[in-house]
């Protein structure tokens, strides 16, 4: 029988030339050891952060609430503005202004007279803004609840993001409501304009 290698037409072994040598090593495959972003290979040790959430931390470390007190709860807020508790290590910085807020304060006994300035106030605050209700009086009327005069609760004019108890809170307190809005603004962040 005859041999099939022999049939074989004999492969003349001639030199390659240079430029089949550089097309050969062009065309061959590169081995990726791990596949990257390509952020990640050009800028290494770059956190990659969804843009809501670098947007969320941004404004919940920079609040400015308005300085805009009714009764007594207005002097433990100003307290909380002091140095011995100190709002400016949390980036809280207090504004005169409705215009640059996005927190208000309602510090205190909201009467009928004095809700459609209340309302107005929140209404000229741009978005997203939030309200923290400081004390008994603005969360529910306090110890006037069976007056008429007296509104029995702000969060019947405007919505309510935080409630402060206490009558009035101490400082530690309303530090507290600024952490627990701080955490709400990251919790809401998808849905926050």
């Amino acid at each position: 029988m005859p041999d099939p290698a022999a049939d074989a037409i004999p492969v003349m072994s001639r030199p390659v030339s240079l430029g089949v040598q550089l097309e050969q090593a062009r065309l061959t495959p590169v081995v990726v050891d791990q596949p990257k972003a390509l952020y990640r290979s050009i800028l290494p040790g770059v956190m990659q952060v969804p843009a809501d959430y670098v947007i969320a931390a941004a404004r919940k470390s920079s609040l400015w609430p308005m300085t805009f007190g009714l009764a007594c709860c207005a002097i433990e807020m100003i307290a909380t503005y002091m140095a011995h508790h100190d709002l400016d290590r949390f980036g809280i910085v207090p504004w005169p202004s409705p215009r640059q807020c996005d927190v208000m304060i309602v510090a205190g006994t909201v009467t009928k007279k004095m809700a459609p300035a209340v309302k107005l106030l929140y209404e000229q605050m741009p978005n997203p803004k939030w309200v923290i209700s400081m004390g008994a009086c603005a969360t529910n009327g306090g110890p006037y609840t069976r007056y008429d005069r007296v509104l029995q609760g702000v969060d019947k004019i405007i919505p309510v993001d935080v409630y402060v108890p206490g009558c009035p809170p101490r400082p530690e307190a309303l530090i507290d409501g600024f952490i627990a809005l701080q955490n709400k603004i990251m919790e809401e962040r998808n849905r926050v304009g």
